[in-house]
């Protein structure tokens, strides 16, 4: 990879500062307060689970952030350091507590497992070839901060998201599924949460999610995923 954990995380916490500048943060007080809870839980399996596995160093320098935003659009993130940003347009189709964390526990897993970094690589060498790379991840161009906003996904100025590979998007949902459950909530509900996402038609998916498998082999990989996730699960 081209890119350090440390460039990787400089370059999310200007791209977070740029979007946060531009967003509004929801005033539905029970919403944000679930927001919260729940990231709060993701965020704390991903401890334990990553502590279990002798992985601590894989989200050394995270501070969490929980933040809900008025946005109509269907679309959550995480990007790398923890910052989670949840629209207020996905909660109708996430639907319960339950519906969030799946969402939440899949973003994270993208962000530990530092798919954005590899996704900022390979754009990088795309774009800018033999350039300087060090100039080019200091982060003072506009030019890099338009990429580092594609990359995470933020903003439909910049285009749209690059897309995960099918590699990392499995990966993804399997780690996912076990934040998910080891958060306490019943990872079989990421079965009917993309069933709702399905149901709402090719015009509403979500940016976030446009790249990702079609529907019916996402349900049909989680539907083999959970019997693993559900061994994590305390009711």
């Amino acid at each position: 990879m081209l890119v350090s954990d440390e460039q990787v995380m400089s370059l999310s916490e200007q791209s977070y500062t740029d979007y946060m500048k531009t967003a509004t943060l929801s005033t539905d007080k029970k919403n944000t307060e679930m927001v919260v809870r729940v990231g709060k839980k993701i965020a704390s399996a991903v401890e334990t689970y990553l502590t279990s596995q002798g992985r601590q160093a894989d989200i050394s320098g995270f501070a969490w952030t929980f933040k809900l935003v008025k946005n109509a659009e269907a679309n959550a993130f995480c990007l790398p350091g923890g910052k989670i940003v949840v629209n207020e347009g996905i909660l109708p189709i996430t639907q319960t507590e339950e519906g969030l964390a799946v969402v939440l526990g899949h973003e994270v897993a993208h962000a530990v497992a530092k798919h954005s970094a590899e996704r900022l690589s390979q754009q990088m060498v795309m774009q800018y070839g033999g350039q300087a790379l060090d100039v080019i991840l200091s982060g003072k161009t506009t030019q890099t901060r338009q990429l580092a906003q594609t990359v995470y996904g933020l903003g439909a100025q910049y285009g749209v998201m690059l897309p995960y590979s099918r590699a990392n998007e499995n990966e993804a949902d399997q780690i996912g599924l076990i934040f998910t459950a080891m958060a306490g909530y019943n990872p079989q509900a990421a079965v009917s949460f993309w069933q709702r996402m399905s149901a709402q038609g090719t015009q509403k998916v979500p940016e976030f999610m446009s790249t990702h498998p079609s529907d019916a082999t996402r349900v049909s990989n989680i539907q083999k995923l959970i019997p693993e996730a559900m061994k994590y699960y305390k009711k």
